[in-house]
């Protein structure tokens, strides 16, 4: 090789070098600019965050941080024992730039029985950010006599398995509100209960919670029943990321392919939520990306990906089409 030659390799293998670093560092952004696509206008409406009375992997403002972030359009906060709607008040005043929500969980913290009254207030609380009222969850008499917990938990229904009077007077209180009453953690036959008696009296928002999640799981037939009472199908993204090896190794993991089979029973009524916030765990907006990613590999539209992710839970939060 001649001098002249020698120098033009050199010189080629200089600038080659010079731009792998360059194109490397834009495949990168790239990449991230994609993944921040897929959570732009995203609304999480079941996650847990501090404070609370169990440890959670991130505050309320640490969430609020990220999803704004990442280009969330609203986040929805749930503690199963504490109001939260009127944290986000102050929340929103200190971080604008995302749609910021409370609700309230039915459990002991609010009375040994049902609570209109706990409801009533929170739907008077300024700002009007409680937009979801959730039955028993830990408490739940299913989920107490389930789970042998102490206690009798906090019931639904009577002996005859009629729903009690309280439950139909805050499902009163959802639909004069227009917010979202959620099943909690009943059992599936009280759900569909609710369902039923949602679609007699014009409640819009009636939500099944995780029908897809241990002792709450609905089979096709119920999913496809609650949701031809017109209530929307909560899916959420939790049993997709516990298991053996995780820090809640004591549940079993939901294959991708149970995940398939769930989303598409009643794709149109059915929505995506993390019910993260954990430790140990991915947090709400990691899970949300893993979720997203995991709708594509079993072959969901990029539409209806929008729908569950979006479009449909920000109508739950009375958020108007997004310009």
């Amino acid at each position: 090789m001649n001098r002249r030659t020698f120098l033009a390799a050199t010189a080629i293998g200089a600038s080659a070098a010079a731009i792998q670093p360059a194109a490397a560092e834009d495949r990168q952004k790239a990449a991230d600019n994609a993944a921040d696509r897929d959570l732009a206008g995203v609304c999480d409406l079941h996650l847990h965050a501090a404070p609370d009375s169990r440890a959670r992997s991130l505050t309320e403002f640490d969430m609020a941080l990220e999803a704004r972030a990442a280009g969330y359009r609203a986040v929805l906060y749930k503690s199963n024992d504490f109001a939260c709607h009127d944290r986000a008040f102050h929340l929103r005043r200190a971080l604008p730039g995302v749609e910021l929500f409370g609700s309230i969980v039915l459990n002991r913290t609010t009375g040994s029985t049902l609570n209109p009254y706990a409801v009533q207030k929170a739907l008077e609380t300024t700002g009007s950010l409680c937009r979801a009222v959730w039955m028993p969850t830990l408490d739940a008499r299913y989920a107490v006599r389930t789970y042998k917990g102490p206690g009798d938990g906090i019931a639904v229904t009577d002996d005859a398995d009629r729903l009690l009077p309280e439950v139909i007077e805050i499902m009163e209180l959802c639909a004069r509100a227009d917010i979202i009453f959620a099943t909690g953690h009943s059992a599936p036959v009280e759900s569909l209960a609710m369902a039923q008696t949602a679609r007699d009296m014009g409640l819009k928002k009636c939500v099944i919670t995780h029908p897809n999640s241990l002792i709450w799981q609905m089979t096709p037939q119920q999913i496809e029943r609650a949701a031809g009472l017109g209530a929307w199908i909560e899916y959420c993204y939790l049993p997709r990321v516990w298991g053996q090896g995780t820090a809640m190794p004591q549940y079993p993991r939901q294959s991708l392919e149970q995940m398939k089979d769930y989303l598409c029973v009643a794709p149109e009524q059915t929505f995506v939520t993390t019910d993260l916030g954990q430790p140990g765990l991915p947090r709400p907006v990691e899970g949300m990306r893993l979720a997203i990613a995991d709708m594509r590999r079993i072959g969901l539209s990029e539409s209806r990906i929008r729908a569950m992710t979006a479009d449909t839970p920000a109508g739950l939060v009375n958020l108007g089409p997004q310009a």
